[in-house]
């Protein structure tokens, strides 16, 4: 079995920890943004942005790479990661708080690890376990003690984002089976395809319910969300998943909950306990216990 050199380990963590900084601001963003774009709207929306952003790029690596592409798998890839995700992702963060958002995402290692270890087949060392182990536990300290914020359709809400971390598990688990394709191309067809696949229903509402008024502020936060969460995000996360095992790069989402609720502490006002922040230390042990790999024997 081939083994990951140093530079394509150091690539890839590097890749997935400028992707966990940006994704920990974007529950904020989102907040901030569905309080006043209806979630249809703001995912359609974002998701055009994200094709303007990918568009050049797309159109320059295509010039030079003429393999085929997995487009029954792109478009699975489509669905779950960007239509169906935003669709998810959007109407749950308008009925909880950012931090209990951020929190509940805390989910999706387990939700990897566990169907990329039985489906591709991906060895689970006993420093992986213990480090998945040690960052549930975190994220089980800082999420269930933290969810003290509710709302009058919390429940729903914590459900729906349930939803989107199993959407997202099935998005990195497709995204890791085609490792060998373009990861340019990988990321750029399959989110043109999933944003064509999400305007007929913004498009409807629109219709029916015509443009909502939106502030520069909302205009700004979707930019941000469309071109660095989306399309610069989800560049660098397939580039993770092609230099890094899908369980080591889902144990970094652990990170995820604790830089979602430090950033809705420190611009949204979220308090942060004791037990939060002894959670966050656990996920941080667990993420550097995963990612130290053991001496080749």
């Amino acid at each position: 079995m081939l083994k990951l050199t140093l530079h394509e380990h150091t690539k890839g963590l590097i890749s997935i920890i400028f992707v966990m900084l940006i994704w920990g601001s974007s529950f904020t963003v989102t907040k901030l943004v569905v309080t006043e774009v209806p979630p249809f709207v703001f995912a359609g929306i974002r998701n055009l942005i994200a094709c303007a952003a990918l568009l050049p790029f797309y159109l320059m690596r295509r010039r030079k790479v003429k393999q085929p592409l997995p487009y029954g798998k792109l478009v699975l890839m489509g669905l779950a990661g960007t239509t169906l995700y935003y669709f998810v992702f959007n109407t749950g963060m308008k009925l909880v708080s950012a931090s209990t958002g951020a929190l509940i995402e805390g989910l999706v290692p387990v939700a990897i690890a566990i169907p990329a270890a039985i489906f591709l087949k991906e060895h689970l060392s006993k420093k992986t376990i213990a480090g998945i182990i040690l960052s549930v536990i975190g994220v089980i300290l800082v999420g269930f003690i933290g969810n003290a914020q509710k709302s009058q359709n919390a429940l729903l809400g914590s459900f729906l984002i349930v939803g989107a971390v199993v959407l997202w598990s099935a998005y990195t688990l497709l995204s890791r089976s085609v490792k060998d394709s373009d990861t340019v191309l990988v990321t750029t067809v399959s989110t043109f395809i999933g944003t064509a696949l999400s305007l007929p229903l913004p498009a409807y509402e629109i219709i029916t319910n015509g443009m909502p008024d939106i502030s520069w502020r909302a205009w700004a936060g979707m930019a941000y969300l469309g071109v660095f969460a989306s399309a610069v995000a989800y560049s660098l996360y397939n580039q993770a998943l092609e230099n890094l095992p899908a369980a080591q790069v889902g144990n970094f989402l652990n990170l995820n909950p604790v830089i979602g609720a430090l950033i809705a502490f420190i611009f949204l006002k979220d308090s942060l306990t004791a037990l939060q922040l002894s959670g966050g230390v656990l996920v941080l042990a667990g993420i550097w216990l995963s990612s130290n790999r053991s001496k080749a024997t």
